[in-house]
């Protein structure tokens, strides 16, 4: 895949944890499926509204991908798409930017303009 990018959207008791550990090991599903779960820019919104739904101050994470290699792999996932899965802990370096996700009036997560 070509995509530079991935997506890791984390409660905000979790990225406060992660802040303090400067690792993220994986929240409970990464955990049980000995992977991270990722999304693409173009997957991410549907992955917030199918696993988050009704959660208020998500924050998702912009992971850089380069410096993971071998350790991220493309797989078959949610309608056949690929998604990046990590395999491995997540470095607090890897992350190139974070915005935080609030509940709009319509119960749907905001997104940054443009996303």
């Amino acid at each position: 895949m070509s995509d530079l990018f991935a997506y890791k959207v984390l409660t905000a008791d979790q990225y406060n944890q992660f802040k303090a550990d400067g690792v993220f090991k994986g929240a409970p599903i990464d955990l049980a499926d000995g992977y991270i779960h990722m999304s693409t820019r173009a997957q991410a919104a549907e992955t917030v509204a199918k696993h988050f739904a009704g959660q208020d101050r998500l924050v998702m994470l912009m992971i850089d991908l380069a410096p993971f290699g071998e350790a991220i792999k493309w797989e078959v996932s949610r309608g056949g798409a690929l998604f990046p899965h990590l395999y491995g802990d997540l470095p607090i370096s890897a992350v190139a930017g974070k915005v935080v996700l609030r509940i709009g009036d319509d119960g749907a997560h905001l997104f940054p303009a443009g996303f």
